[in-house]
């Protein structure tokens, strides 16, 4: 059966499903496998839950009274991908498809909330954004739909390349590039090639990119799709940032940081001469690190016809969640907590971004890196020269990795640790920073502070 006639099959049963603990009437459930897991193995009792068919990819015993409800392909996930695109391919509206080291889901949650202010928008939830969870929001599309937002991750070459084929998105752009995931990557090189591929499609396609003009690596990247594909006619660059270029479309800077960002910005067109009034954003939103992330919103957001007062208005009311660059306020300290995620580049900028803040005592609980490779003791080592040097009053670090540095700073093996000095000394009255990795568990710990 090819993907056609199987995308028929699906739309007479419009509900796919790969977790056989959730089996409603009707649907088809798709066999995917996993490091722990075989669905293979639960496809009769799909079945038997309500399930009207089962896709799966290896051969299973079964009753012949079920073997007109078994689909058998090739490649179940392969499947799964191709079939979501042929979803995709039932609505011709703008797909923003966005990637980058940091800052991707930020970024797609304020892309989200501007273009919400006039369109009916479809946008990744959480951080689904990998070749199970790209699928998954495009078969969430439906024709009351305006408009989508994906994010889209990578761990290793080809992810991208793989994922904007899924998704086919009509524009997009990339946050940044960092040292992140280099075990996989196996080198900067390869995060930038990597997050490149959605530069690569776009290009290719003619089709309009957002770039942070600031951004040495990603004008570079740009260029060298540019000149690689060798377009005669360069497609559409829409350039953001906080430099002086009078290509900068949408040009932004930071007022305070006080402890949230504030800041301003205005349109700018150079060839028409024109300049718009500086207009001033007060965020909900930590760091000035998120200046970056604000403006891809507004650039997204202004070429899609969203007036300026409305584009102010989401960015004004945006409110962080799942431990992102959020400011808690408990009963006994001030909590800055980013503890979802954690590599060189972010860390650095957490880091700087609280040495920026005027405020006192500073305490920041900072863990692990995972995922650098040979890099690793080197990129650790670093993080702690930056902490000297910024000299808060406290800082408590979480994960052996850092045994390995020059260290004069308390290390705990892990969140347990960190969870009894906690009882013991019980800070009050300190600001802190809680930063790492979803692994680390850090997001533990505010309930203790």
């Amino acid at each position: 059966m090819d993907i056609k006639e199987l995308y028929k099959l699906y739309q007479q049963h419009p509900c796919i499903t790969t977790d056989s603990r959730d089996c409603p009437e009707d649907s088809i459930f798709l066999a995917l496998k996993g490091a722990s897991f075989n669905g293979n193995q639960y496809a009769i009792q799909a079945l038997q839950k309500g399930c009207a068919y089962a896709i799966v990819d290896e051969q299973i015993s079964l009753n012949p009274s079920l073997e007109d409800r078994i689909i058998r392909v090739d490649d179940c996930l392969q499947t799964f991908k191709d079939l979501a695109r042929e979803h995709r391919r039932q609505f011709e509206m703008p797909v923003v498809g966005i990637t980058g080291t940091n800052g991707k889901t930020t970024t797609k949650e304020l892309i989200r909330a501007v273009l919400a202010e006039c369109y009916n928008v479809l946008a990744t939830e959480g951080n689904f954004n990998n070749d199970v969870g790209v699928p998954k929001t495009l078969f969430r599309l439906n024709e009351k739909h305006d408009i989508a937002v994906v994010e889209m991750g990578a761990s290793h070459p080809g992810d991208i390349k793989t994922l904007v084929e899924t998704a086919e998105p009509t524009c997009g752009l990339v946050t940044n590039v960092g040292r992140a995931h280099l075990q996989g990557f196996g080198s900067f090189e390869g995060v930038c090639q990597t997050k490149g591929e959605l530069y690569d499609y776009l290009i290719e396609h003619d089709l309009p990119i957002f770039v942070n003009r600031d951004n040495e690596h990603l004008m570079e990247m740009v260029n060298k799709v540019n000149h690689k594909q060798g377009n005669v006619k360069s497609p559409d660059i829409y350039y953001y940032g906080q430099g002086e270029e009078e290509d900068i479309l949408i040009r932004g800077e930071v007022i305070s940081c006080a402890p949230f960002l504030k800041f301003r910005w205005r349109e700018q067109d150079c060839d028409a001469g024109y300049q718009s009034e500086w207009m001033e954003v007060q965020t909900n939103l930590i760091g000035a690190y998120n200046l970056d992330n604000m403006l891809a919103a507004i650039i997204v957001g202004y070429v899609n016809n969203i007036p300026f007062e409305q584009i102010n208005h989401a960015l004004e009311n945006y409110v962080p969640t799942n431990n992102r660059s959020q400011l808690t306020e408990t009963k006994y300290n001030h909590l800055i907590v980013d503890a979802y995620n954690a590599n060189p580049t972010s860390m650095k900028a957490a880091i700087d971004n609280f040495h920026l803040m005027e405020v006192s005592p500073k305490m920041a609980i900072l863990g692990k890196m995972g995922e650098l490779g040979d890099v690793c003791d080197e990129e650790h080592q670093k993080i702690v020269d930056m902490l000297v040097k910024a000299r808060f009053d406290e800082v408590w670090l979480v994960g052996d990795e850092f045994r390995k540095t020059s260290c004069p700073f308390r290390i705990f093996s892990d969140v347990e640790e960190v969870k009894t000095a906690i009882k013991e000394q019980q800070p009050r009255g300190h600001y802190i920073l809680i930063k790492g990795s979803n692994s680390n568990k850090l997001f533990q710990l505010p309930e203790l502070l």
